[in-house]
């Protein structure tokens, strides 16, 4: 069965967005400071056709082994809306997304094996569909916070790996603002620390369910 995971960029003290977020400032102000070793990395770079160059450590091992893993995307419409704008025209998933919104919309094809399709029937929805076609992959859930959060609360998600960067950014969005600590255990599987961010991975699971019974 597919895992469920998360993997996001964090400030020190919680912030996954700054102030200021907007269409026009995708991810507010120093929302690229929690983004500067990413970015550092050669995978992710040849991926964003940001030309030749880049790590090749650990940390672009730890990149490569999250796209290799990633079948399926899922995201927010609002995280689509930001990205829409943003996003080369080989969209950088290069796989399906399915993006939970109330728009119906027809499916959004890019370059590069990336189709984004609308879901209009909620998380459960987009999560159905991505079981269906994630095979032997695992499904990402890729943002924003609040559709990230209601996967977490509804007990969907399997791992989540946050990447801390050293840094504050005092005012924005919060990732576990809303957090039904009740609804959810979760245990840390491991912790790495590279020069310019540390890596959490923690994994979770419903309160009193069984493996079997989180998918959809």
């Amino acid at each position: 069965m597919s895992k469920v995971f998360v993997f996001l960029g964090m400030s020190l003290d919680g912030y996954i967005a700054g102030p200021n977020n907007s269409l026009e400032n995708m991810g507010g102000d120093g929302w690229m400071d929690l983004h500067e070793w990413l970015l550092e990395q050669r995978v992710l770079r040849q991926n964003l056709k940001l030309g030749e160059g880049g790590q090749t450590g650990p940390e672009n091992q730890f990149v490569e082994s999250i796209l290799a893993r990633t079948g399926v995307s899922i995201m927010g419409k609002r995280m689509f809306n930001q990205g829409e704008v943003a996003w080369p025209e080989e969209a950088p998933f290069h796989t399906p997304v399915f993006v939970v919104t109330h728009e119906v919309r027809e499916p959004w094809v890019r370059k590069g094996g990336t189709t984004f399709h609308f879901i209009n029937d909620g998380i459960q929805g987009a999560l159905r569909r991505a079981f269906e076609v994630a095979g032997e992959k695992d499904i990402r859930i890729a943002g924003g916070g609040s559709t990230v959060i209601q996967y977490v609360n509804a007990g969907l998600v399997d791992e989540l790996f946050l990447a801390v960067a050293p840094t504050f950014l005092g005012v924005g969005l919060r990732l576990f603002e809303g957090i039904d600590k009740h609804s959810v255990t979760i245990a840390p599987v491991e912790a790495i620390s590279w020069p310019k961010v540390t890596l959490l991975r923690y994994a979770i699971q419903r309160a009193g369910a069984s493996r079997a019974q989180r998918a959809p």
